[in-house]
């Protein structure tokens, strides 16, 4: 699945969303629908059709709970005792291998998405190899706002060019970082990245597609090679 072009320059940083690039998110979204008293069959379901709809994913919420807010119910959970939570188990397996060897080569490795300040808190107990986690809530700017990925490019050892920015959404991470001036790999996993996948502005959006992270040590290589 992995192509490999020519660029102008070399890979130096390398940017990871969270949800569904580095964390699975069937534990998340089973505790949604206990919470909400659905079965978790149907959550997912109705899930999937409103973001292959193209809405925003918070609008599953309403059909189950009417004037659901997200953030409320997650204070609500925090004080029942039933937080948000999620540890090593949910990392997908590829994950610590990539940045290790992203790392072992020199590559600058960050961790950003929108998420809570709890989440980067979780992040950062699980002693990730990386550089940076940081999220939307810890710089008050949410993906797809540029302002965002202007946060995330100061926080990087280089210019924009120079970081590959990896997600599995193309509305939320790969549009905006290409328009930041980012290089971007697409990740083929979680209900986005299939639904995503065909999308006729996915080959303009992304430089390179992958199945799996163990695919980007490989390309930061060739890339890198290739300017030498």
């Amino acid at each position: 699945m992995l192509s490999i072009e020519k660029l102008s320059k070399m890979i130096d940083a390398v940017v990871l969303d969270v949800g569904e690039t580095l964390v699975n998110e069937t534990r998340e979204y089973g505790t949604w629908a206990d919470w909400l008293g659905v079965p978790r069959h149907t959550f997912s379901a109705v899930f999937g059709a409103v973001i292959s709809l193209g809405m925003d994913y918070r609008d599953a919420f309403q059909y189950f709970s009417p004037g659901f807010r997200l953030d409320a119910e997650r204070a609500r959970r925090v004080d029942a005792g039933r937080p948000e939570w999620f540890g090593e188990d949910d990392l997908y397996s590829d994950v610590r291998p990539s940045m290790t060897a992203l790392r072992d080569m020199g590559v600058w490795v960050g961790v950003a998405g929108n998420q809570t300040s709890r989440a980067g808190e979780l992040l950062r107990k699980l002693d990730l190899p990386v550089d940076l986690i940081a999220t939307s809530e810890d710089w008050g700017a949410s993906k797809p706002d540029q302002s965002f990925f202007r946060a995330l490019i100061s926080a990087a050892p280089c210019e924009a060019s120079r970081i590959v920015y990896v997600g599995d959404r193309l509305d939320n991470d790969l549009k905006p970082a290409k328009a930041a001036g980012m290089r971007t790999a697409f990740i083929r996993r979680g209900p986005w990245g299939y639904i995503w996948e065909r999308h006729p502005e996915m080959a303009a959006a992304a430089d390179w597609r992958m199945a799996s992270l163990a695919e980007l040590p490989a390309l930061v290589v060739e890339v890198n090679r290739s300017e030498r």
